[in-house]
This record gives C-alpha cells, structure tokens and sequence, in this order.
C-alpha cells in the first residue's frame, strides 16, 4: 500500500483553472482578430475614426478660441502697459488655456459617469464609441450583436437630439442607454474569465447572460427608433394634410 497522496487536489484544480482561462483568452483574441478583418470590424473601426476625428476638430477649436482670446488680451494690455509685459502676459494666458483645454478634454473612451451626464443629442454617439471598447473578450455572438447596436444608435442619434431632454421618452433612452447598457457589460466583465463559459443553476453561462441582454437591448432600441420615426412620418402626414387644407389644387392660392 502506498503512502504517497498524489498531487493535491486544489492544485489540480487551480492548473485546470489557469488552463482554461488561457485557452479562453486565445480563443477570444483570435475570434477578436477575425472580427476585425470582417465587414462589421471595418465598419466599426470607421465609426471609431470618424469619432476620434470629431474630438480631434472640437479640440482644435478650443484652441483656436484660446489664441484668439490671448491675441485680445494682447491687444488690450498694450494700451495699459509696456509692449514686452503685455506680450508676456498674452502669452502666460494662452499657456493657461491651452493647459486647461488639454487637460480636461473628454478621454478617448467615455467612462460611465460621461455617459450619465453627456447631453441628449450626444448620448448615442458616446454610447457607440464607449460600446466599441468593450468589444476585447466577448463571445462572438455578442460581438455581433455589439455591430448592430452601433448601426442602432448611429440610426437613433438625429432622433435623440430632437427629443425634449425633460420628455419621458428621453429619460426612458437615457436610462437604456447610459444605466443599463453599461451594467450590463461590466457585470459580464466582472465575472472571471474561466468562469465566463460555467453554466449556473439555471443552465445558462454568464456569457449567455450578456448575449441575451445585448438582444433585449437592441429590440428595445430597435422599437424606439421604429416609434420615433413613425413620430415623424406623422408629422410630415399632419404638415401635409394643412398644406391641402389651406391650399386649393388649382394653382397654390390659399383657400
């Protein structure tokens, strides 16, 4: 009989662990890579351009306002003080600002908390570029559905920006959009990756989770943009139907 005990068993267990989430993080990168070389991953990585190209032009407008304000300041000061201060202190201002534009310009990313307070018109257009960098790691059914989502809120962005921010409607997209869309991923997110693929009570994995909470998501999105478009098509309806109203048919002239 022998007395040796073999390997313990939580060791065995924690090498299975580190094994499986290795093999997981292969896995994700390469369906990631795949992703990228796709039509959607082309798609995606042209919204992200056209987003870091915006933020790139407000930057520089800001800018632009900065050096115009310095150059007022200059010419203001000139009249009061010699030529060299006042040059000096245009200058000392135009550092200031430029400091302060850098420095508290929007991240590449916006965080949860942008999220909650960007302005309504603008909610769409963070969310896509916040919903893209959350792409590393995500099952490839989410990965699609995270496409759709972006086609979805570039579909919704006019139509948020029309919508009184105080009106139910709005305070309804908003909660979608800033509040439950990113607890959703980063409840996924906080789930260890080799326990992503475990199945749970109910049978389902925490990446089963985020998939059909994607798919909930973009319905959702998908009937608010269908009732909001009718909104419109209504109102083009009521426009037209005044326009026959109070014009006859027989040359433009008001009834």
């Amino acid at each position: 009989m022998s007395d040796d005990p073999g390997p313990p068993a939580p060791m065995i267990h924690r090498a299975r662990t580190v094994a499986t989430g290795l093999a997981y993080v292969g896995l994700t990168h390469a369906e990631d890579l795949l992703r990228r070389l796709s039509p959607e991953g082309r798609e995606q990585a042209r919204r992200e351009r056209v987003a870091k190209a915006r933020r790139q032009q407000r930057l520089m407008i800001r800018l632009v306002f900065a050096a115009v304000a310095a150059m007022l300041a200059w010419a203001v000061l000139d009249l009061l003080v010699p030529s060299a201060i006042a040059l000096v202190l245009s200058v000392a201002l135009m550092l200031v600002l430029a400091t302060l534009i850098v420095t508290r310009a929007p991240p590449r990313v916006p965080g949860r908390e942008a999220l909650a307070g960007a302005a309504l018109p603008g909610l769409a257009g963070e969310a896509g570029v916040w919903l893209a960098a959350q792409r590393r790691g995500m099952p490839v059914p989410a990965l699609r559905l995270v496409d759709d989502l972006g086609r979805r809120l570039d579909e919704l962005a006019p139509r948020l920006g029309a919508l009184d921010p105080r009106s139910p409607t709005a305070e309804s997209m908003r909660t979608l959009v800033a509040v439950e869309l990113p607890a959703l991923v980063e409840g996924w997110r906080s789930v260890p990756i080799a326990a992503r693929r475990a199945r749970h009570a109910d049978g389902r994995t925490p990446d089963d989770h985020l998939v059909n909470g994607l798919r909930l998501i973009d319905a959702e999105l998908a009937r608010a943009t269908e009732q909001l478009g009718r909104g419109a098509l209504d109102g083009i309806a009521v426009q037209g139907r005044y326009l026959e109203l109070k014009y006859d048919d027989g040359g433009g002239r008001p009834l």
